[in-house]
């Protein structure tokens, strides 16, 4: 059976202090929580606090981005092995924000998948369309490319470590939100590529999340 989850992204949000008082108040509303998971990723520089913040409590720790080469010339970069020294059991990789902005490509997010995976993290896995591939009915289809290119380098045995999350990218910040039926018509297209990939037992073990615009 699946354990529900919440991940929760701040984005480029909250200073040292602001991290700490917010992750304090997540972990205090969290207490004596059963059969759910949650996770926080805020920004690198705050990670610290937060993990003061949290420890002892059932919250992890997730990063916003990562990096697939362990050490080297790679100026601005963060590591797995980074990202577990810091606490880290979690890393979201192939958000949309990275695509749109920052030229993430279904080849980086592979990458980045199979490093996160092997060094020990929990790849949550981001995929979606825009609104102009909605409107032009090609939601499943670019859907399927990215689920099965960001999934190309994960070996097998790394498969039910992998989080995927849908974040239907018209839906981040508009106002506008997807409905139960088109979220679960993509989730059933995500499975189905899953299953695909990793065979019907694996897939039917590997959680996939709705992502949407939450604000306090």
């Amino acid at each position: 059976m699946r354990t529900p989850m919440l991940a929760g992204n701040w984005k480029l949000n909250c200073l040292a202090a602001e991290a700490e008082a917010l992750a304090r108040a997540v972990a205090e509303g969290c207490k004596g929580l059963e059969g759910r998971e949650v996770m926080i990723a805020p920004p690198y520089t705050s990670l610290g606090a937060a993990r003061a913040a949290i420890e002892g409590s059932p919250v992890a720790l997730g990063a916003q981005d990562v990096y697939w080469e362990e050490s080297g010339a790679f100026t601005g970069e963060v590591s797995v092995p980074m990202l577990v020294d810091a606490g880290c059991s979690h890393v979201i990789v192939g958000h949309s924000e990275r695509r749109q902005h920052f030229g993430e490509t279904d080849y980086t997010v592979a990458k980045k998948v199979a490093a996160a995976a092997r060094g020990g993290l929990v790849p949550v896995m981001c995929v979606g369309e825009t609104l102009a591939q909605r409107e032009e009915g090609t939601t499943l289809e670019v859907i399927e490319r990215q689920v099965r290119g960001g999934l190309c380098e994960l070996p097998s045995e790394f498969f039910e470590t992998l989080i995927v999350a849908y974040e239907p990218v018209w839906a981040i910040g508009t106002g506008k939100t997807a409905t139960p039926e088109q979220a679960q018509e993509v989730h059933a297209a995500i499975r189905r590529v899953l299953t695909e990939v990793a065979g019907e037992g694996t897939a039917s073990r590997i959680r996939i999340l709705y992502g949407g615009s939450v604000k306090p």
